[in-house]
């Protein structure tokens, strides 16, 4: 991706809260260094439309024909591509309907279609993969994933193995860097931030 891009959303993500550096337990038990919450993105309208424009450079000479947003995250930010970008949008459900339409995914879409799954961040990759069967179970083509940041954990492993490549606009590496080079983050806490993204890496 392009620097200048990089350092745009880095800078916007630090200024408006989305990562944050500290003691931050994970949904998984761990203990992170920092952590990102791109959820609060839907209160700041303009960086969500920076964010969505970045994700629409960033898909680029992908094939598909519909947006799927992953809720909760990922749904604005396919919905604000949508607006920008004149791109369709389904989502699916966390769980089906149980009663009108007992619909699992949302919106209009013909099976064969490609969808271009989207989110705000991957780690495990376990939640894109559930999303990814929800999508393919009513017949929709899903290839690719595009978040707007890949924590380089084994998600990108998962998603492999599952047929879906994995895009995003930074890796929190290059977000780590971009952070530091703006005097936003100190030595010591880029030092620890690293040293966990290389183990989390390694596991």
């Amino acid at each position: 991706m392009n620097q200048i891009v990089v350092r745009e959303i880095g800078e916007l993500l630090f200024r408006i809260g989305a990562v944050r550096f500290g003691r931050f337990t994970l949904k998984d038990g761990r203990e992170s260094p920092f952590y990102l919450d791109l959820r609060i993105l839907v209160s700041h309208p303009d960086g969500l439309a920076r964010v969505a424009r970045a994700m629409l450079q960033r898909a680029e000479g992908l094939a598909y024909d519909r947006l799927a947003g992953i809720p909760y995250a990922g749904l604005p930010i396919a919905v604000a591509m949508s607006l920008i970008g004149l791109r369709p949008v389904v989502y699916p459900r966390k769980e089906a309907k149980g009663y009108g339409t007992g619909r699992a995914v949302e919106g209009e879409y013909a099976a064969g279609e490609r969808v271009l799954v989207v989110d705000d961040v991957v780690t495990s990759g376990g939640a894109k993969i559930e999303a990814v069967e929800a999508l393919r179970a009513v017949g929709l083509v899903v290839e690719d994933i595009l978040v707007v940041v890949d924590r380089q954990e084994p998600g990108s492993r998962v998603m492999a193995d599952a047929g879906v490549r994995l895009h995003s606009v930074l890796g929190v590496v290059e977000l780590l860097e971009s952070l530091r080079r703006s005097n936003h983050i100190g030595e010591d806490e880029f030092r620890r931030s690293s040293n966990f993204v290389a183990g989390a890496a390694r596991g």
